[in-house]
């Protein structure tokens, strides 16, 4: 940490915005600190990779302390945020300690939305830490091991069947990733079950799944989906959820293993602010991303509400970045005394996969399906990964997953559930 006077910079949440904005002041004559309750900055995009034992935990995140190693103002603090006091200008931490601001940037981003039905979340877990990616991966895991157990056909199928609910990117891969485990990964690894007979479902309440993306796209996402073996159940929503399965259309369903990929709400840190918020929760912020009447705190990615040309800036991680870019240059102008510049999200695109050679790509009127697209999308998140040795391993693993099917971290890990 530099000593002196510097003003002082709170950011909370080391996710794409938070770390984006850190490291975009490093030259500035300020003192940072860095609060987080976790200790790693996550690559989220690749996170169901993790759920679905194509890649383990250290693969796609790596220590705050040391990517910020070499950045002489910023002080990493593992904490948890209690309360913020935005009149005397101070964060509250869990701990007890008060931490004073001159700035504050809060990046805390988003959490599971269960659209009024909270009860469903301990039957239908949600993807947007490590600790979900590894209970997710633990229940489809023990799925097919309580399937090999079981005596009774109907308890078998119920093992044996899946849900993702939620037809947007992260529901489309992590359906896609489960039919390909189910029909190759475990290929002759049972006696007593075959895990080809998985039923993988993916149920989206809209009429088609992919939304954000091109007609057409959806449409081979779709087909792309089928081939794979995941049946799209698209226009109905899911009604009820429990530990034995799920009520769509007025039908139940038996499903011992339902995922949530179908909503999500902004940090709970937003409501902590005196300032207007949206449905989801997210802080309705200025043009310049700070809270309307605090000009020296900023909100930036999932937990800013930004509206560009008449729609919602998209919560994916190019806009994060951007926003946190983009609060390090209003802080520096805040600085020198200039007036904060605007934000302008620039939009990438939209990619997803589907499935092994099964993916979607639309950037800026480029649209690609299947082996070219999967390609495209397999390069630039490996690009996207922080530091060389992730991007090494991942690739590796990818390039051994592509020819041989095998998932190399299905471990189980933690409690195993009660059937």
């Amino acid at each position: 940490m530099i000593p002196g006077p510097h003003p002082h910079v709170i950011v909370v949440g080391g996710g794409f915005a938070g770390l984006w904005a850190t490291r975009a002041l490093s030259r500035d004559h300020v003192r940072i600190t860095l609060v987080d309750r976790s200790n790693h900055h996550l690559f989220q995009p690749l996170l169901y990779q993790v759920a679905t034992a194509g890649l383990s935990a250290p693969d796609i995140a790596a220590p705050l302390r040391h990517i910020l190693r070499r950045q002489d103002n910023v002080e990493v603090r593992l904490g948890e945020v209690s309360g913020i006091d935005a009149s005397a200008r101070c964060v509250h931490l869990a701990d007890g300690d008060v931490l004073h601001y001159d700035h504050l940037v809060l990046a805390s981003g988003a959490t599971h939305a269960y659209f009024g039905h909270d009860a469903w979340a301990p039957h239908a877990p949600g993807l947007k830490s490590l600790d979900d990616a590894i209970d997710i991966r633990r229940r489809v895991l023990m799925a097919f091991e309580r399937a090999e157990a079981a005596d009774d056909p109907a308890e078998r199928a119920s093992w044996l069947s899946f849900a993702v609910v939620g037809g947007g990117p992260t529901g489309v891969e992590l359906a896609g990733t489960l039919a390909e485990i189910a029909r190759h990964t475990l290929k002759d690894e049972f006696r007593r079950i075959d895990p080809s007979e998985a039923r993988v479902r993916l149920v989206e309440a809209g009429p088609r799944v992919l939304s954000s993306f091109p007609e057409s796209l959806s449409a081979k996402a779709h087909r792309q989906l089928g081939k794979l073996g995941v049946e799209v159940a698209t226009g109905r929503a899911v009604e009820a959820i429990d530990a034995a399965g799920y009520v769509i259309g007025g039908e139940r369903v038996p499903a011992r293993t339902v995922l949530w990929a179908a909503g999500v709400a902004a940090s709970p840190l937003g409501a902590m602010l005196d300032a207007p918020r949206d449905r989801a929760g997210r802080v309705q912020v200025e043009a310049d991303l700070s809270v309307p009447g605090r000009p020296e705190v900023f909100v930036a990615g999932d937990l800013a509400s930004v509206q560009q040309d008449g729609k919602s800036v998209p919560g994916v991680a190019p806009a994060a970045k951007q926003m946190g870019a983009h609060v390090a240059r209003a802080i520096r102008a805040r600085l020198a005394g200039r007036p904060t510049p605007a934000f302008r999200y620039r939009d990438m695109g939209n990619l997803a996969t589907i499935g092994r050679m099964a993916a979607v790509v639309d950037v800026h009127g480029l649209r690609l399906s299947g082996l070219l697209a999967w390609w495209f999308w397999l390069c630039v998140h490996v690009m996207f990964l922080i530091g060389f040795r992730n991007r090494l391993i991942v690739l590796i693993n990818w390039v051994w997953a592509y020819w041989s099917y095998q998932r190399h971290a299905r471990i189980i890990l933690g409690r195993p559930r009660a059937p």
